[in-house]
């Protein structure tokens, strides 16, 4: 019996990726992609963000084989897109934005197709077990067209799973869908990722990156700007804010909070944002009570990912 084949390191792993679109009539030329060098552990929740045009499509698109690389290397589960390109696809399973599906074929029969295209045998099919984990089951024989986004979305997700790829890619998947039907996503979603489906996620909804993701990159202006662990990530903006709630009212400015920003918001709670490398939340408070402010209550507000995604992306363009 021969032995199973080994497992790679990374997921995906991109050396020097390039992409240049050609200028067309009156658009310009577009260096979309500027020597990307990304990996993505194998069985990693691994979120890319980055704004509009950032190339984040155009990215995921290369690994698809819907658009040509310009320069530079990539693989999936370690064959690579251009020597090897039927395993590269064949281990990738990729959720477009767009609804792209036959609206005259049924959930049943658009998986059926589907597992057809990529040489999935009838006997290993698994169409009735993935539409029943997606939720899709009861609409299995209606035609895509009568189906509600958020339905679309789950059978676009089920597309992509028919031919059991070890890496998902999940490109804007809930936008669109209501807040039970993406909890219906995640949930199916997650049980994937405990399989050791690897998971590659684009969203808008950075919260949705901050809860799911362990790892996540930013690209920007066609270059990956970071790559970290999460909670390392959002440590990136050291600093916090203090909220005090007064028992009487305040007017600025205060005395002895030089060194940190205050501001006062409409309902008349101070804000005291503060580095916590130079400022314990004990001192802060100690100030407080020695400006003679009479707390009615406090809290503090912690970075999240969207605060270091503004401050990271608001860079303009190298």
């Amino acid at each position: 019996m021969l032995a199973p084949a080994p497992q790679p390191d990374y997921a995906i792993e991109a050396r020097g990726l390039d992409k240049t679109y050609r200028a067309q009539g009156k658009q310009p030329e577009m260096h979309a992609l500027k020597s990307v060098d990304l990996t993505i552990p194998r069985g990693s929740f691994f979120g890319l963000l980055g704004p509009n045009g950032a190339g984040k499509s155009t990215f995921i698109n290369i690994l698809g084989g819907l658009v040509m690389k310009s320069g530079g290397a990539a693989s999936i589960w370690g064959h690579d897109i251009t020597t090897d390109p039927m395993n590269a696809r064949g281990a990738i399973g990729i959720v477009p934005q767009e609804l792209n599906m036959d609206p005259f074929f049924s959930p049943w029969e658009t998986l059926e197709i589907q597992a057809g295209y990529y040489g999935v045998s009838k006997a290993e099919r698994r169409s009735e077990e993935i539409l029943k984990a997606v939720g899709l089951w009861d609409k299995r024989d209606a035609y895509a067209r009568t189906l509600s986004g958020g339905m679309k979305r789950r059978l676009l997700v089920a597309k992509a799973m028919v031919h059991t790829p070890p890496v998902l890619v999940l490109d804007e998947p809930t936008a669109g869908v209501d807040v039970d039907l993406r909890r219906q996503l995640w949930d199916y979603v997650r049980e994937l990722h405990a399989r050791g489906v690897t998971i590659v996620l684009t969203t808008h909804y950075l919260e949705e990156a901050q809860e799911l993701c362990d790892t996540i990159a930013i690209i920007h202006h066609g270059q990956v700007i970071a790559c970290e662990p999460t909670p390392q990530l959002i440590g990136r903006l050291d600093r916090k804010t203090l909220v005090v709630t007064p028992r009487d009212p305040l007017t600025l400015p205060l005395r002895g909070f030089e060194d940190v920003t205050v501001a006062m918001r409409k309902n008349g709670a101070l804000t005291l944002t503060y580095r916590t490398t130079e400022h314990p939340v004990e001192e802060m408070l100690d100030r407080v009570r020695a400006a003679g402010i009479a707390i009615k209550d406090l809290s503090i507000e912690e970075v999240d990912l969207e605060d270091v995604f503004v401050e990271l992306t608001k860079a303009p363009a190298a």
